[in-house]
């Protein structure tokens, strides 16, 4: 089995009121839908999918998260941009703000995921290992397929 999935380095949580982690999440499958304001796969395809996740399955069989993680025009994606831009979008699930890159413009998460880009889809099983990253479009019924496969194995356990 996966090691364990490395935490979320945020900066700030938006739309929760208090940080979230991975080991809180423990129990369900995650859903995290990582992206940027300003790209159009995201917009188009990746928010509007992880908002489905989250009106299909259970809350508590499967938690969705974004990760805001920016590796390009840093200065036009700021915190107050996306507070703003998730107003408008109506985007109402958990949004964490990935830390700052240390070694160069690649914000942590990002990095020790080792993302390719966005918009990346990242699930997480109950027990709390990666277990599917998924770069670009992916559908939404093998995605659904995939995802209840996840509950059903930690159900299964239960």
């Amino acid at each position: 089995m996966p090691d364990l999935a490395p935490p979320i380095l945020a900066s700030e949580w938006l739309n929760t009121p208090e940080p979230l982690t991975l080991e809180v999440l423990r129990g369900r499958v995650v859903a995290i839908e990582c992206f940027q304001m300003l790209c159009p796969g995201c917009v188009s395809h990746g928010l509007p999918q992880a908002g489905r996740i989250a009106q299909t399955f259970h809350p508590q069989d499967v938690a969705v998260i974004g990760l805001h993680t920016v590796f390009e025009h840093h200065a036009a994606m700021t915190p107050v941009s996306l507070r703003a831009f998730l107003h408008e979008y109506r985007i109402r699930f958990p949004v964490a703000v990935d830390m700052a890159g240390q070694n160069g413009p690649l914000p942590q998460t990002m990095e020790t995921y080792a993302l390719e880009g966005t918009p990346t889809l990242l699930l997480i099983d109950r027990e709390g290992r990666l277990r599917a990253r998924h770069f670009g479009q992916v559908s939404d019924l093998a995605l659904g397929a995939e995802i209840m496969g996840l509950v059903q194995e930690g159900s299964a356990v239960a």
